[in-house]
């Protein structure tokens, strides 16, 4: 075998190993159904359901939020973040959520608000919060 086969095969080797390691960080947004049918975490778009009830009581418990929100597909989930609920939550236009599914719960470990601001020629600023500790399953 010549040298150029063994390069061009090592060559090969390396441009696979990297196409399989990006892919397998990627991910791709869901629906909440769709997070439901996967053990892994995922990313949600959703909009706040302002008609439910929101749970924030940081005398009792500082880091437990709890909202309700609808994905794209219209599908409704309650959803658990284990941190302090975010400044100017109910202004948010759009809320990616990104965490996985704990029976009918979105455990969410991190949350990006589109928020609609007055400054910004386009229109709106984008905030992450991340938990304080990783969902657990119950």
């Amino acid at each position: 075998m010549k040298k150029t086969h063994i390069v061009g095969i090592v060559i090969i080797a390396v441009a696979i190993a990297i196409i399989v390691s990006t892919y397998g960080n990627s991910s791709t947004y869901a629906t909440f159904a769709e997070a439901k049918e996967s053990a892994k975490e995922m990313h949600v778009v959703s909009h706040l359901v302002k008609s439910k009830p929101q749970h924030y009581d940081p005398i009792k418990d500082a880091n437990y939020f709890s909202f309700y929100a609808t994905d794209n597909k219209g599908g409704e989930c309650k959803i658990v973040f284990f941190g302090t609920k975010p400044q100017d939550f109910e202004k948010s236009e759009q809320i990616v959520l990104t965490g996985e599914m704990v029976g009918n719960e979105f455990h969410a470990s991190k949350i990006l608000m589109k928020c609609p601001s007055k400054y910004t020629e386009q229109g709106g600023d984008m905030k992450e919060f991340s938990s304080v500790k990783k969902a657990t399953a119950l």
